[in-house]
């Protein structure tokens, strides 16, 4: 039977940030009383909070936004790679550590580098991810990757070496997902970006289908 997997951070008061990035924020604005049928609220947060999908615009002035993202690359087969024993904190994952997991063709690689997704607190050390390894996953047909940790590259870089690699790829980039409860292996991946003018990243609901 056909398994769903919820790979998305709750957003919610308190969920960790970038050092900096504004804090997510609910306020009710209207509640159910006599003359007002219903509750509304309004929410404030960085267009990078949780779960979420960089736009080019994110590291990239003359990028596209989130509104003109194409959104093939958001759905389809997946393969899941479980790195959290192989790449310590603050390390980079290299080809070395991806060759032998890839199959010789694949669409999207969602990578696992936290052992255990640190829901409670900001770990400004977590695994990033080297140039040369977004050239190898292009190079086996990747139009996608995801990770589990808030960035492609380390939180004190100034250069982005990842995401100008993954741009001259022409991949799309999941960052911040929640892959602790899922194997490694074949999945559908089900992620879309929300449709917002002028925004360079959108949080996304993550899901993966198991292929059985």
């Amino acid at each position: 039977m056909t398994k769903i997997y919820d790979i998305s951070q709750t957003i919610r008061p308190g969920i960790p940030v970038w050092p900096g990035d504004s804090e997510f924020t609910l306020d009710r604005t209207w509640n159910i009383e006599p003359g007002c049928p219903v509750n509304v609220s309004q929410i404030a947060m960085s267009t990078h909070t949780g779960s979420h999908a960089d736009s080019r615009l994110h590291f990239d002035e003359k990028g596209v936004d989130c509104a003109d993202t194409p959104l093939d690359a958001y759905m389809g087969p997946a393969t899941l790679i479980d790195l959290s024993a192989e790449v310590p904190s603050g390390g980079l994952v290299k080809p070395h550590h991806l060759e032998a997991l890839l199959p010789e063709k694949v669409d999207r690689v969602l990578i696992k580098l936290f052992k255990a997704f640190p829901h409670d607190g900001w770990k400004p050390d977590f695994p990033a991810v080297s140039a040369d390894a977004i050239r190898l996953l292009s190079s086996r047909g990747c139009k996608l990757i995801g990770l589990d940790v808030p960035s492609l590259d380390p939180q004190e870089s100034k250069t982005l070496d990842a995401h100008f690699a993954v741009d001259a790829a022409g991949m799309a980039i999941l960052e911040g997902l929640v892959l602790d409860d899922v194997p490694p292996g074949d999945y559908e991946l089900i992620a879309l970006p929300l449709k917002i003018q002028g925004a360079d990243g959108s949080p996304v609901r993550a899901v993966l289908r198991s292929m059985k």
